[in-house]
């Protein structure tokens, strides 16, 4: 008995320490797409700049959307660690519901913006912008649809220890991206927007 409680520690801290390997290399992506954001943000060509495309008021909805989400997450992982199954669902589905309003609040600049001309192919500041923060919207994405896919299985298994390592990963994931988001809000929309 002590030998597989064993292994399975050493199981999960490998599976941790995997997670920690893929967001360093995530952080890498990012860095990439920041230092392309900052080499092109003057590169109109002839076109609008962050400062005549960017709501400031809109854009923190949308932050503060994300910023609470990351909270309601905090919430899901300690209900799961005491064991309250209800809450944990309440928490979760709370941050899926931010994490929906974020996503769509982004769809809605995006298609404004392309709407008035500002798409990703005017040029290489829109191209960098676009991809940016479509880059952090996939994620986004993909963290949503993990999150349904473990409420399906916790509502299956109920809160297993691996549920539980796989809600830890979950919330290690979506912090991630709130820092992300953090300093795409300053770098992108604070400070390009001067």
């Amino acid at each position: 008995m002590n030998n597989i409680t064993t292994e399975q520690e050493q199981s999960d801290d490998k599976t941790v320490f995997g997670f920690w390997v893929y967001l360093m290399t995530d952080c890498v992506l990012f860095a990439t797409l920041f230092a392309t954001y900052a080499v092109l943000q003057h590169n109109t060509a002839g076109g609008a700049d962050a400062k005549e495309l960017f709501s400031l008021p809109y854009v923190l909805v949308e932050t503060m959307l994300l910023l609470i989400s990351s909270y309601t997450s905090g919430l899901m992982l300690l209900s799961a660690r005491a064991g309250n199954k209800r809450s944990v669902f309440i928490w979760l589905a709370a941050t899926v519901a931010l994490g929906l309003g974020f996503l769509g609040m982004e769809l809605n600049e995006f298609h404004k913006l392309a709407s008035e001309g500002s798409s990703w192919n005017r040029s290489g500041f829109l191209s960098a912008f676009f991809t940016l923060i479509g880059t952090h919207g996939i994620h986004i994405a993909t963290g949503l649809l993990w999150a349904a896919v473990m409420a399906i299985r916790i509502a299956k298994t109920g809160l297993t220890n691996t549920m539980l390592r796989r809600l830890t990963l979950f919330s290690m994931f979506w912090h991630f991206l709130d820092i992300v988001w953090i300093c795409i809000f300053t770098f992108v929309y604070l400070l390009g927007g001067r």
